[in-house]
């Protein structure tokens, strides 16, 4: 079993940055893909970003590339999701999850490539 626990959410203005944690619980962190999604009301849920089991290969959404990087720490068994120049788009609850496969695939880029969800952190961005 892997639990998932997100933090780092909140209110911040247009422009600005936040950086978001997913610690792990369980598991064997160090070979799970893990990724970011969201979710805002009225919305499907979204990819956002996916990194492979070392940390070395990533790959993130056209609406966050170049504003937005994920990391790993498999020591601390946490991934991070820095978010920068920050939007009201970007307001959404986030979602960290894990994936059983080591390397990015096709499956690391869809929800139901992911076994473990954590419970959600909000962010919102403030025009």
């Amino acid at each position: 079993q892997v639990q998932l626990v997100e933090s780092g959410g909140g209110l911040v203005q247009d422009g600005g940055s936040l950086r978001l944690s997913c610690a792990a619980f369980g598991g064997t962190f160090s070979t799970y893909v893990m990724g970011w999604f969201r979710q805002a009301p009225g919305k499907e849920r979204e990819f956002v970003s996916a990194i492979n089991w070392s940390g070395g290969t990533t790959r993130y959404a056209d609406s966050v590339k170049g504003r937005f990087t994920i990391s790993r720490d498999n020591a601390k068994k946490t991934v991070y999701l820095q978010m920068n120049s920050l939007s009201p788009e970007d307001t959404a609850v986030y979602y960290c999850a894990s994936n059983p496969n080591p390397w990015l695939s096709g499956t690391s880029y869809s929800s139901q490539g992911y076994d473990y969800w954590g419970q959600g952190t909000q962010v919102t961005v403030s025009s």
